[in-house]
């Protein structure tokens, strides 16, 4: 029973969780006004595009690859789903959200052909794909921002789980669009956790050759993840372009390092095999934190990208050490 108490309290899941009550303490004791209930609420918003690629990338490392095309698929989704929904007179919210699953379940497709199929190294091939799908955006899109969306996506914005109001009178409202990576992240958990293709995803993450010895099918978990990605990533882009109420082909670029440094600081071995829904979230909890807070540190913005690429660092090394101890122990 001590092993296992001593087991849980040195889990990633635990470190992440004393390294974010930490930073709390600390920003808090510096600026008071981040001990209120609206900091809790800015938080959640800014995490919940962010936890959604989380998601789709935590899915995909586990399984033993890596995606960089998310971002690029995402914008493809917003800016064509606006713009087509916009010219043909359609407003429908389901509809808009099947359309951004859809563009991105086919380049989650591409995606799965190149690396299950012809067998491309996955950093190459995803790589490829965003670089061919951002630039395919800008060519038929361009650049120019789209600053209307149809009426109904434009209302959804505006629809609350709740409202709180400050002594000062300012009102922070928490957008029903949390709903969203709430739902995925449940799945996702229920996906891992309780399913026999949950097990394979990790086998085929933990030993390729030997998830295929034990029956996986291994092709089939390959196009399953990158299909699962794409469309993940098309839905966050929907989500976004509610979320600020306008689509922009370029905003986005450039979050995947932001991302994986969450998704491996929360646990997830960059190797493969081995990640939780729970360790991802708190992943992501911990990067929001200080993206968005170590300003009242009096922490420059450009340093803020120093500290996020040491988390990662440090992440991955804890990953890895606690990998290699696990290994030498199962020796002895």
């Amino acid at each position: 029973m001590n092993q296992k108490i001593r087991n849980f309290l040195t889990s990633n899941e635990m470190i992440v969780v004393y390294i974010i009550a930490g930073l709390a303490i600390l920003i808090g004791s510096v600026n008071h006004a981040f001990n209120s209930i609206s900091t809790v609420v800015n938080l959640a918003r800014t995490m919940l595009v962010t936890l959604i690629f989380a998601m789709c990338e935590m899915l995909v490392i586990v399984s033993g690859g890596i995606d960089v095309s998310f971002p690029a698929i995402a914008s493809l989704a917003m800016i064509a789903t606006g713009n087509i929904m916009l010219k043909n007179g359609l407003d429908n919210v389901p509809l808009a959200f099947l359309m951004g699953a859809v563009i991105g379940g086919a380049l989650g497709t591409l995606n799965a052909v190149l690396i299950a199929v012809v067998k491309m190294p996955p950093l190459i091939a995803t790589l490829g794909v965003s670089s061919m799908t951002s630039g395919a955006t800008l060519a038929i899109f361009g650049a120019k921002i789209l600053t209307v969306l149809p009426a109904k996506l434009d209302e959804l914005y505006k629809v609350s789980l709740f409202t709180y109001t400050n002594p000062e009178g300012i009102t922070y409202s928490l957008t029903v669009l949390m709903l969203i990576p709430i739902g995925i992240c449940l799945l996702m958990w229920f996906l891992l956790k309780y399913t026999m293709f949950g097990r394979g995803i990790y086998a085929t993450g933990g030993d390729i050759r030997a998830a295929r010895i034990a029956g996986f099918n291994v092709t089939a978990i390959q196009f399953f993840v990158y299909i699962v990605s794409g469309i993940l990533s098309g839905i966050a882009g929907i989500t976004y372009m509610i979320l600020m109420r306008a689509a922009d082909p370029s905003v986005l670029m450039g979050s995947e390092m932001m991302v994986i440094a969450a998704v491996v600081m929360g646990g997830t071995r960059i190797t493969g095999g081995h990640g939780t829904v729970l360790g991802t979230i708190l992943g992501v909890t911990l990067i929001s934190l200080i993206k968005n807070n170590l300003i009242m540190l009096g922490v420059p913005t450009h340093f803020q990208t120093f500290v996020i690429g040491l988390i990662m660092i440090v992440g991955t090394s804890i990953t890895s050490l606690k990998a290699k101890h696990i290994a030498n122990s199962a020796k002895i």
